[in-house]
């Protein structure tokens, strides 16, 4: 055994002192035979290294939070730069939806509204612990981004959400500079072409959640991103229809490279 020290990044495996106990008459580990038998342990050392490069990894994970939270999970799909949903579909599971962290992203609904007073959420992502959201309340489009569960930043329409067919509602982010913890830039809110509200907001870099946190078109379940939503949960989207919902992502991600390097530096 070995006690395997790390507190923030990657560790140096080949610089543990590992320890040599014979449990069938030592079960509490108390006299270490490391140093008797030099050659045994050796040999069980060499086949730990063995399975772990037979696994492709060591059965310990060095990574900081910080690389925990903003490493990407395997996809089943390779990623893409535009995403289309449907109403009733089933909550997507955030490693498998769209990444619109440390980017410029639009989300666009396209509904059909017949008379005013339509109301509920066209999206959702994330809880009240980290998340975004589009939906309309009071006639009119509303965004709100939930800053790992610490602030809340809303972006209101400034006129009544037009009534029709296929009515075109969006919420586009511009990013606009980058730093350590955060993404910002200006939120706009739009009907169709026209512009009717805009503000500035700041994005999370790392996951709404270590497990991931569903997407959901049309309604919200479990744990709201944020108590403004009108109706009673999952406070689904009543007085018209949800024809489809594109998230698009086109815009570049956010890489730093001095902190890469230096990550690369310390596996060595």
């Amino acid at each position: 055994m070995t006690t395997h020290p790390t507190l923030a990044g990657w560790g140096h495996f080949n610089d543990d002192e590992w320890e040599l106990y014979n449990t069938d008459g030592d079960r509490a580990e108390v006299n270490d035979l490391a140093a008797e038998q030099p050659e045994k342990l050796r040999e069980l050392v060499n086949i730990w290294f063995s399975e772990a490069g037979a696994n492709g990894a060591f059965p310990l994970d060095d990574r900081s939070p910080v690389e925990i939270m903003t490493t990407p999970r395997p996809q089943l799909t390779a990623p893409q730069t535009r995403y289309v949903y449907y109403p009733e579909t089933a909550p997507v599971p955030e490693w498998q939806s769209p990444n619109t962290r440390g980017r410029s992203f639009v989300i666009e609904a396209v509904v059909d509204i017949p008379e005013p007073g339509a109301e509920g959420v066209l999206f959702a992502q994330g809880s009240r612990f980290a998340g975004h959201a589009l939906y309309v309340k009071d006639n009119r489009l509303h965004y709100v981004n939930n800053f790992v569960g610490s602030v809340e930043q809303s972006v209101f329409g400034s006129e009544d959400v037009p009534t029709g067919e296929n009515v075109f509602l969006s919420a586009s982010f511009e990013k606009e500079s980058q730093e350590q913890d955060c993404t910002t830039g200006t939120l706009s809110l739009y009907h169709g072409e026209q512009k009717v509200g805009e503000g500035p907001v700041k994005t999370q870099l790392g996951a709404f959640a270590i497990a991931g946190s569903g997407l959901y078109v049309g309604r919200q379940e479990g744990e709201v991103i944020t108590d403004d939503y009108p109706g009673e949960a999952p406070h689904q989207f009543t007085g018209g229809t949800i024809s489809q919902l594109a998230i698009d992502v086109s815009g570049e991600g956010y890489l730093d490279l001095e902190r890469e390097a230096a990550l690369m530096l310390m596996r060595e």
